[in-house]
């Protein structure tokens, strides 16, 4: 149980008593104390505790802190709680560990959000993705840009307050090159968003297939666990099952779906609609064949459907003698095709490379360990970050094309200033209690 502020330790110190007299107060920071957190109206114990006290500034939100080691039940917690509650306390507001951590200037606000990113990471990968934007990686990338251009609206802003001080012409070069210098620069963290945004949110996988062509037994041999029910009876599955698979480190989201076909049954046929609607939402769409017949009907619909889209199409049943024309009638529709055994697990390790090399085939980076080197650089994986690059990005674009076109310097400013205050909004020197409320609002309880 944390408790952070400038009454932490006075409150803690109420409750808390130690066998050799010891106060919390008179406590040396970052030390340990053992005792016993008890009512101080009527002095009985509630828990033998582990007490931890921390001092401000060195804190994790700057302010004092008390950290209460219970015993893990339920009820110790419960009644400790509502000792600290009645004795002055609030419960946090989700991330409002980390919001105070923000707001007194330990972290910025890109650091504030990796938080929560590593907490949700499904994969080691991922975990160090959001671990070097925490470490400040992408904070000193945007505030060294930023500095940049503060640099440049300096010079710009001069030339406006001394009219008679013309702009010489290899000063205006200089100027100019900067603006697209630091531009580029953006726009390759903009680019890296397609890639980085994986590891924050995971790549979304749909299986998808005519009723009893095997999607369930897929999603289940990939997990190596029975997640869905599988039956000799077509139209089993009626909703999408997720699951969250690790391949080469890239968090994966298999969603196992309803089969496609005509049916008037209201359960299935609501089934039916999320399948199609989870081709259109999927990164990549995994087309599963029986190869054990030839291409029917509705197998055919489901080809249309995932016809131009990033999409594996795996003959499955390969362990039972196949149809052999069936990858020259399958090429139309996608360019990966491979066959494996949903029930034997043959070719499953091929298709996951297959995923892996659909998803990122435009991604030229080293892949010796996973997506991205250490020497890879910085990354963008969080949308709103990539809003304010955008936005950044055009208003310099702007400024050059002001500069280019001889306008009053007074225009390219205002375009300077724009973007200043675009990369300001990703490390929060510039914000607004919206954005705050929003990006807090994601966290847990005691972050």
């Amino acid at each position: 149980m944390r408790l952070s502020g400038k009454d932490a330790l006075p409150i803690a110190g109420k409750l808390f008593s130690s066998p050799k007299g010891k106060k919390l107060n008179e406590s040396e920071s970052h030390t340990l104390t053992h005792g016993f957190i008890a009512n101080p109206h009527t002095g009985a114990r509630i828990d033998e505790v582990l007490v931890t006290v921390m001092k401000a500034p060195k804190t994790y939100t700057k302010e004092d802190i008390v950290e209460i080691n219970c015993h893990g039940g339920i009820l110790p917690v419960r009644k400790v709680l509502e000792l600290v509650l009645k004795n002055g306390a609030r419960l946090a507001e989700p991330g409002e560990f980390t919001k105070r951590a923000f707001l007194n200037g330990r972290i910025d606000l890109s650091q504030a959000e990796a938080v929560i990113d590593l907490i949700r990471a499904k994969t080691e990968e991922s975990g160090r993705v959001a671990l070097e934007q925490l470490s400040g990686g992408l904070s000193e990338k945007i505030t060294g840009l930023r500095d940049r251009l503060l640099s440049v609206c300096a010079h710009i802003e001069a030339y406006i307050d001394f009219p008679e001080e013309e702009i010489e012409p290899a000063s205006m070069e200089s100027i100019l090159n900067e603006v697209r210098d630091i531009e580029k620069s953006l726009l390759a963290l903009s680019k890296s968003f397609e890639e980085g945004r994986f590891f924050r949110e995971g790549l979304k996988v749909a299986i998808v297939g005519r009723p009893n062509v095997g999607k369930s037994s897929l999603l289940n041999a990939l997990l190596k666990r029975d997640r869905a029910i599988v039956t000799e009876i077509a139209g089993t599955t009626r909703d999408i099952l997720e699951e969250y698979l690790n391949i080469n480190g890239l968090p994966t989201r298999i969603m196992d779906t309803a089969g496609i076909r005509e049916t008037h049954e209201m359960a299935e046929k609501e089934g039916v609609i999320r399948s199609l609607r989870a081709i259109d939402d999927a990164d990549l769409v995994i087309g599963i064949i029986d190869g054990t017949c030839s291409l029917k009907n509705e197998d055919m619909a489901v080809l249309e459907k995932i016809r131009g889209k990033e999409a594996i199409i795996a003959i499955n049943k390969s362990d039972l003698p196949t149809q052999g024309n069936l990858e020259s009638t399958l090429r139309p529709y996608s360019e990966y095709i491979l066959k494996i055994s949903a029930k034997t697990e043959a070719g499953l390790d091929m298709l996951k490379e297959k995923i892996l090399d659909v998803s990122l085939k435009k991604n030229q980076k080293s892949e010796a360990r996973g997506f991205f080197d250490e020497s890879a650089g910085v990354i963008v994986t969080n949308i709103r970050h990539k809003v304010a690059i955008d936005n950044a990005v055009n208003a310099l674009n702007n400024a050059a094309s002001a500069l280019t076109a001889s306008l009053p310097l007074e225009v390219v400013a205002v375009e300077m200033r724009d973007a200043l205050d675009r990369l300001g909004e990703i490390v929060g020197s510039v914000t607004t209690e919206d954005i705050l409320n929003r990006i807090f609002s994601e966290f847990c309880i005691g972050k």
